[in-house]
């Protein structure tokens, strides 16, 4: 199995952080504006980037503010069974925010294109948490 990590650093409190990643508000300035989302185990995020499909995430654990995961449920088909999730630890000057989207069964060209717009993701929330404004999917140049 493969695994993407990633860390990033953000001027901000956990709980914002958290909120950022929980919230329709905050995933919808940071990820996609299309979608539906409810910061509740059990429930099944719905995430639409103009593909003809929704992503689903099934959210199987939040430990606020320092852990969110949730399992690929619905989406392109490498993605189905993988697991994404957020560990966020308050430090003096930042806060760490550690992505990790595991258990990739093939390293694809799919994989590598996910990493480079997971890194993308945690720049989007790094300045929607600094500055109030992210990037999401439909206001990124491609």
């Amino acid at each position: 199995m493969y695994n993407i990590e990633h860390i990033q650093y953000v001027k901000a409190a956990a709980d914002k952080i958290f909120d950022a990643l929980t919230t329709k508000t905050g995933l919808a300035e940071i990820w996609t504006e299309k979608l539906v989302v409810k910061p509740e185990v059990g429930f099944i995020n719905e995430f639409d980037f103009n593909d003809n499909y929704n992503t689903r995430f099934k959210v199987l654990a939040m430990s606020r503010p320092n852990r969110i995961r949730w399992e690929c449920v619905d989406s392109d088909q490498e993605w189905i069974g993988t697991f994404l999730s957020f560990d966020i630890e308050q430090r003096q000057k930042h806060t760490a925010v550690v992505l990790k989207h595991s258990n990739w069964r093939e390293l694809t060209e799919f994989y590598r294109y996910c990493n480079y717009n997971w890194a993308w993701f945690l720049y989007s929330l790094k300045l929607y948490c600094e500055t109030g404004e992210g990037v999401p999917f439909q206001r990124r140049h491609f």
